[in-house]
């Protein structure tokens, strides 16, 4: 469902992306870990088509990002790291404009929206500015934007970013729920127990390539002392020599 070949990126002399080959399946939850500044946020915006890449290609159930952009978004859902939503449009208008932008049919949407609403507990917010929403509201609202128009693919970067814990039970529910009806999501976190948890392969890039990638059990195949994710993620990124440090708080 989701097919990188050679996908590379650069700013200037900077390589943000370097040579991305990726495959994910429908039904498959990957995660994309890595650490600030590793290239992460840059290869979802070349996935769904709001960066062009340098070199190499970007395929979304068999529509080329590029190539034929219209057939490959219509397909996706984006949840960004920062919830970017019309802060002059209620609620209810922005998620009939999301509706709207993506054809769902209008019977649908009266019945589906305030449902959507109550299910992440902001129907009694619906008829309120978005502007007077907090960051949790709004990522609550971006979500049922996503589940509005069912996409066939679901991009998510650090998606529990400020979430109560009870609306982020409930997220990682809906996730799960979700792959298994054949969505696949590609999703961005440093929440290591939430890729640990809900991701059937996980990623990890450095520096603009992804160094690793398979199961969690053949991650630890890979990495000195196993245990679990986190203790992996550092032992192959070189992310434990932090012990070394802390000698000098002694």
């Amino acid at each position: 469902m989701i097919h990188a070949v050679g996908l590379t990126k650069r700013f200037g002399a900077v390589t943000a992306v370097e040579g991305l080959d990726l495959e994910v399946a429908p039904g498959e939850i990957f995660g994309y870990l890595g650490p600030n500044g590793a290239g992460k946020t840059t290869t979802v915006k070349l996935l769904t088509g709001l960066l062009r890449p340098t070199a190499g290609r970007a395929i979304l159930g068999g529509h080329d990002v590029q190539a034929d952009p219209r057939a490959a978004k219509k397909i996706l859902g984006l949840v960004p790291d920062q919830p970017y939503v019309y802060p002059h449009l209620t609620g209810h208008e922005f998620l009939r404009f999301v509706g709207d932008l993506y054809e769902v049919d209008a019977a649908y949407q009266k019945k589906k929206i305030p449902e959507l609403l109550e299910m992440f507990e902001i129907a009694d917010r619906g008829d309120e500015l978005v502007e007077t929403f907090s960051h949790g509201m709004r990522q609550k609202l971006v979500l049922a934007g996503v589940l509005l128009h069912q996409p066939k693919v679901l991009f998510l970067d650090e998606p529990m970013v400020g979430l109560d814990p009870k609306s982020a039970r409930l997220v990682k529910d809906i996730f799960q729920t979700l792959a298994g009806q054949g969505m696949t999501l590609f999703m961005c976190t440093h929440v290591l127990e939430i890729a640990e948890r809900l991701c059937h392969r996980v990623g990890i890039v450095e520096h603009g390539r992804m160094t690793r990638v398979g199961t969690l059990a053949e991650l630890r195949a890979q990495a000195a002392g196993g245990g679990n994710l986190e203790d992996v993620f550092l032992s192959l990124t070189g992310g434990d020599r932090y012990k070394d440090l802390l000698r000098f708080l002694a």
